[in-house]
């Protein structure tokens, strides 16, 4: 995800590589982004904070004890901290970095290609300025919802940041069922594309609810209504819910 971000900000042109400094542990990581981007590299963090107006903590959540123990008491308190760590508390931040301008915000992997949505949220201590960097930066990868209290942000993670896997699920699933019942599997993947896509598309511009759409194309007595049935029958609409909840348990316990 932090390449994600480093190449939407640059696309966009945000920064420039000269500007940017990008910091991992490996040094064959490092040689890549430096070679892809013309960014400077480094496997201090230490030296990547430095003198930046921004920095961005993009790591996994196990590595953050380690990160935040270099960094704890070395920023300016004109820096901001945007943070894309899953689970990762302001407060946890803060009181490991010894510092309060943070932004904190949940991404979700079509990041990658500039469709992703962040929801973000911001200390007191972020100024105006800082705001507008922060939604620039995640609106660079897709969407963006500035929301004023972190509690969605666990609730964004069950929703949005694992949602693609669920949609990804489901879309494999179709597929196989495709197979089953006779069609080429490439075949298969095209109908099953184009109709996720289109579906997502026709939400969008129609803006009418889930509900409603679903019932425009279920005709009673239907070849729609026979599969919906069986989906009914399955506890299908109360298994995600619950799979949501589950990930969203999961997401406030890796925050502690």
């Amino acid at each position: 995800m932090g390449e994600a971000m480093l190449s939407a900000v640059l696309a966009k042109g945000l920064t420039t590589p000269e500007a940017v400094i990008v910091g991992d542990i490996r040094e064959e990581r490092r040689q890549h982004l430096k070679q892809k981007y013309g960014v400077a590299v480094a496997g201090d963090n230490r030296k990547v904070a430095g003198d930046g107006d921004i920095l961005v903590l993009a790591i996994k959540p196990q590595n953050l004890a380690e990160v935040v123990a270099e960094l704890g008491g070395q920023l300016k308190s004109t820096q901001l901290v945007l943070s894309i760590i899953a689970g990762a508390r302001i407060v946890t931040l803060s009181m490991g970095l010894k510092h309060r301008s943070i932004v904190r915000a949940m991404p979700n992997t079509p990041a990658q290609i500039g469709e992703g949505i962040s929801v973000w949220t911001a200390t007191a201590e972020v100024t105006k300025k800082q705001r507008a960097w922060a939604s620039s930066i995640l609106g660079a990868m897709g969407r963006e919802i500035y929301v004023d209290d972190e509690k969605y942000l666990d609730m964004a993670t069950a929703v949005s940041g694992s949602g693609p896997a669920y949609f990804f699920l489901v879309m494999e699933a179709l597929v196989d069922a495709a197979v089953e019942i006779g069609l080429p599997r490439n075949i298969a993947k095209e109908l099953v594309l184009q109709t996720m896509l289109g579906s997502g598309h026709l939400m969008a511009e129609s803006g009418k609810e889930p509900a409603e759409l679903r019932r425009m194309v279920t005709s009673p007595g239907g070849t729609t209504a026979a599969a919906l049935l069986h989906l009914e029958q399955g506890g299908f609409s109360r298994l995600l819910i619950e799979a949501v909840k589950a990930a969203y348990d999961k997401a406030r316990k890796l925050g502690g």
